[in-house]
């Protein structure tokens, strides 16, 4: 599974504004591990630095030293449309008639191919595999004489996911598409810094407070005078991505008003309910399932230990997509605590299940490691459907509950027993929030048209 991407901005004259992003962007990096950049502006012309890497290996004193301004946007990729390489790394950056503007994107296009062939009949080229530089184009290439206008006009012709920020001489402006898919946020850094961040958790972080969540299909405009909403775009009813809650975003966050900890809490809750499992001890599949487990242990009063050690120095890019090289990335990834775990029935509880071959091999190595019996405890129900709208999750057919039972995919990881959180009870975990949820991923069921 790739992730959902990363993407912030700061208007904050007087300030580190580039180091105050590289910060940020190293708290986002869940969001993304292939590639990060950083464009910043002093008032004329915009400098931009991206590489293929995580946060750390990109950025080093001397680059973060030379990027100076009054204003920043950034970027961590994990690739959804588009290839793993340099000329999709973010943040895009272009001369317009207006000026320069570099732009980054969270999400994914429905209407991409439309919009390509809109923009190669228009006389200009395309240089990349991912959608970013279509949404760039069709704002700088629009009529208007003014930012403000050539957005609102461009943004208005996207259709699917999408969470923008833009960076010009002047001013920064975040968007956020019209059904609310991916989250961004707006903060504030002491009396006159201003933020725009794909989550939360990024705010504490770099001295900064939470103001509110951008409201969908909302265009605002952050200069020295502060934030303004220059334009929205409305759209009946919101979609918000329900797996942001089970996997994505990073458990400080909090997303439409509700925490991630709390809701995966109560995820973990309300699945010891539908699903209990008779045994010694519960542990988690860190650091994925920890905070379901935690739950799951609260409300069967079966204790959590932690059964299952992480090494912490291999990240998710080493693990890749060979099966070999996967299979040997769990056993490196993972160790179980043998002593404690001989002989006992457990439950082990993860967030997802997408292809099954990690947690195959885990039940394997917890096997080894004499765990009687190993139940199995998912804290979302089973993903049968890619996602089109941001999330890189596999084709059908890569999909171990695509076309499989319950019972079926039990067999095949080699569980002793299999449970599913259902839809109702995860979208309790979430809470009552005035917004509804894209569920394709578990329902097949999209909030607009989906190219493919």
């Amino acid at each position: 599974m790739k992730e959902a991407c990363a993407v912030f901005a700061i208007f904050a004259p007087g300030k580190e504004v580039a180091r105050l992003t590289y910060f940020a962007m190293f708290v986002l990096q869940h969001r993304g591990q292939e590639s990060s950049g950083i464009s910043v502006t002093a008032g004329k012309k915009i400098t931009t630095f991206k590489k293929m890497g995580l946060v750390s290996q990109v950025f080093d004193e001397d680059t973060i030293g030379s990027l100076t301004g009054t204003a920043a946007i950034g970027h961590n990729r994990y690739g959804t449309s588009g290839g793993s390489s340099l000329e999709n790394a973010q943040p895009f950056a272009y001369q317009t008639g207006l000026g320069p503007m570099a732009l980054a994107h969270n999400g994914n296009l429905s209407n991409t191919n439309v919009l390509r062939k809109k923009i190669l009949a228009s006389g200009h080229s395309i240089n990349s595999t991912c959608d970013t530089e279509i949404i760039a184009k069709m704002i700088y290439s629009n009529q208007g004489k003014t930012w403000n206008k050539k957005i609102i006009a461009g943004v208005k012709q996207l259709k699917g996911a999408f969470s923008l920020v833009i960076l010009t001489p002047k001013k920064i402006y975040g968007v956020r598409d019209p059904w609310g898919v991916r989250p961004l946020v707006l903060g504030k850094l002491n009396s006159t810094g201003f933020i725009l961040a794909s989550e939360s958790c990024a705010l504490p972080h770099i001295g900064a407070t939470f103001i509110r969540d951008v409201k969908p299909g909302e265009i605002i405009s952050i200069d020295k005078n502060g934030p303004k909403t220059v334009g929205i775009i409305n759209q009946p009813q919101t979609s918000f991505c329900i797996f942001e809650y089970v996997y994505f975003a990073r458990a400080d966050s909090v997303l439409n008003g509700r925490s991630v900890y709390e809701s995966r809490t109560q995820a973990g809750k309300l699945l010891a309910i539908e699903h209990p499992g008779k045994a010694d001890f519960v542990i988690s599949v860190p650091d994925s399932g920890t905070t379901a487990a935690i739950g799951f242990a609260l409300q069967s009063r079966v204790p959590y230990v932690e059964g299952l050690l992480k090494n912490r120095y291999i990240g998710r890019t080493f693990i890749q997509p060979g099966d070999k090289l996967r299979r040997l990335g769990v056993r490196l990834k993972f160790s179980p605590v043998a002593d404690m775990l001989q002989g006992k029935s457990v439950v082990v509880v993860d967030d997802s299940i997408v292809r099954g071959t990690t947690l195959h091999d885990l039940i394997k190595v917890l096997k080894r490691a004499g765990v009687g019996k190993v139940h199995l405890r998912i804290a979302s129900p089973p993903l049968k459907n890619p996602c089109f709208l941001g999330v890189d999750i596999e084709r059908h057919k890569e999909l171990i509950a695509n076309k499989r039972t319950i019972e079926q995919i039990r067999q095949k990881i080699g569980a002793d027993s299999l449970g599913y959180l259902s839809l109702v009870s995860l979208k309790k975990a979430v809470g009552k929030l005035n917004t509804g949820f894209c569920t394709g991923c578990f329902s097949g069921e999209y909030p607009l048209q989906i190219e493919k």
